[in-house]
């Protein structure tokens, strides 16, 4: 038989079902043994002591990406991979951003080209749609899916970015019809810009006013509104960034009367809290975010949602903005908060605070940290089995952790191009020492070994998480509607 490449010998091996003490034999870029007493390979890592566990999937990071205003965020693919490789992330979906007037297909074209030319992990990207008009759901979208797009994205808020609620039905049938899922970023927009104008009003202009500015019932009101749309066209959905316990709540009661409907939540709202942005001069911009991290007691309901699987997934929503003209202040130095870029780092981060809380402090064990930050975000993603998981078949995505490390973040050690990371001065218990990446070796001793562009691009079917339950609501049903063909 054919020596394995590579054996990675003696860790424990976990996914998101099952731990074991064994050896992981590769051969080429795929997996190829999972056992104990495996043959020699050509090449070792001793992995005693430590866990090897599959390559982090972050499925919501905003990379290399135009915003609205025009402005550019801080990472290129480049080093936005670059940090997710770090912190033991080997795949990303980011966004290919549309805004209005474009042309989806030349948006796509063009992140394709910023990726290649700069990505050290595999890549995949979800659409944005802020100007779904007739001709894009109708002429562009179909073969973009067809090639490996398999999931659209729309905002409820922000100016220049939101759609009505007619919009999002077109979109929503447009993804039933192409086979995609949809992800929303779900907030009222009303009630932030109307809340935002009267704290400007009134003076109250400082960073930590931004968490006002999006009052806690405008989450639960868009995932009620929302919901209800998806429920209309019988379309799955993926709610972005919950932050509230009255939104998971909303997510568990649909759930439960069983609609199709997938959620993530953030680091961000796990482990901070509005607090965070009460800070001297402008910098509480650094942990602007939207929406915007809220109580204690919020963190407390989004684990007992992950842990009750009303959340399935925790992403970074990466979204880097350098802390000076070029980003956070774009507005100077007497900015308003609402004249701040919303976004913090978090690729790098990502998985070591979540590992940490998880894994480390014993909240909950080392397969559920497989299974919310990569098995199922590939599963949902159209990914898996060949990313997300340690099988024989899968890529050999992989990353080697030693549970004793400890590691505290500084702003002089980051490798994003932000400048600063939000978690400065947190220490955490357990990181990822080596990373593989389709069995070559990613990060080992705190050095990259891969070359700009090594990264491939992972063309993909949306899969079983975005197929319609096939129930037709009283509108859509013939046999109810006096007999109209909608479908």
């Amino acid at each position: 038989m054919q020596p394995f490449d590579l054996v990675i010998r003696g860790g424990t091996i976990a996914t998101a079902s099952d731990t074991m003490k064994a050896d992981l034999g590769i051969r080429g870029s795929t997996i190829a043994a999972i056992g104990q007493g495996l043959d020699k390979g050509i090449k070792e890592i001793d992995a005693r002591g430590k866990l090897v566990l599959p390559g982090g999937v972050d499925s919501h990071s905003h990379i290399e990406q135009l915003s609205a205003s025009g402005l550019m965020n801080a990472d290129t693919f480049q080093s936005a991979t670059t940090a997710a490789a770090f912190g033991g992330t080997t795949t990303v979906v980011s966004f290919a951003a549309q805004h209005v007037g474009m042309s989806l297909k030349t948006v796509v074209d063009e992140y394709h080209q910023f990726a290649e030319r700069g990505a050290v992990v595999d890549y995949a990207f979800h659409m944005i749609l802020a100007d779904p008009r007739e001709e894009v759901l109708e002429k562009e979208v179909p073969p973009l899916v067809k090639a490996g797009h398999a999931s659209l994205k729309v905002f409820m808020t922000y100016d220049r970015l939101k759609v009505d609620d007619e919009q999002l039905l077109n979109v929503l049938q447009s993804a039933r019809d192409n086979g995609a899922m949809v992800c929303v970023h779900a907030e009222n927009h009303g009630m932030i810009s109307w809340m935002g104008k009267r704290l400007i009003k009134h003076g109250y202009v400082a960073p930590k006013f931004h968490a006002i500015s999006h009052p806690r019932v405008c989450e639960p009101e868009a995932f009620t509104r929302l919901i209800a749309c998806a429920a209309l066209v019988d379309q799955p959905i993926m709610i972005f960034h919950v932050s509230t316990a009255e939104g998971a709540a909303v997510i568990r009661q649909a759930r439960g009367s069983g609609q199709k409907i997938f959620a993530e939540t953030c680091p961000q709202y796990l482990f901070m809290t509005k607090h965070d942005l009460d800070r001297p001069g402008l910098e509480g911009g650094k942990w602007m975010f939207s929406p915007p991290a809220r109580e204690a007691s919020d963190q407390e309901a989004l684990w007992q949602a992950l842990a009750l699987g009303d959340l399935q997934v925790i992403s970074s929503d990466h979204a880097p903005y350098a802390f000076d003209k070029s980003g956070k202040l774009m507005g100077g130095k007497k900015s308003t908060f609402k004249q701040i870029p919303n976004g913090m780092p978090g690729l790098e981060a990502r998985l070591p605070v979540v590992f940490d809380e998880v894994v480390s402090n014993g909240r909950f064990d080392v397969s559920k940290f497989v299974e919310w930050t990569s098995t199922n975000p590939a599963k949902i993603y159209g990914l898996y089995p060949k990313k997300g998981t340690l099988a024989i078949g899968s890529d050999a995505d992989i990353a080697i952790w030693d549970p004793k490390k400890r590691v505290t973040f500084s702003d002089k050690t980051v490798k994003d191009r932000a400048g600063y990371t939000p978690w400065k001065g947190r220490t955490v218990k357990g990181w990822p020492t080596t990373v593989l990446l389709r069995g070559e070796v990613l990060v080992s001793d705190d050095k990259l070994y891969a070359k700009p562009g090594s990264g491939q691009f992972l063309a993909r079917k949306a899969g079983k998480a975005a197929e319609p339950l096939g129930r037709a609501t009283v509108e859509f049903n013939p046999q109810r509607n006096f007999g109209a063909k909608l479908r």
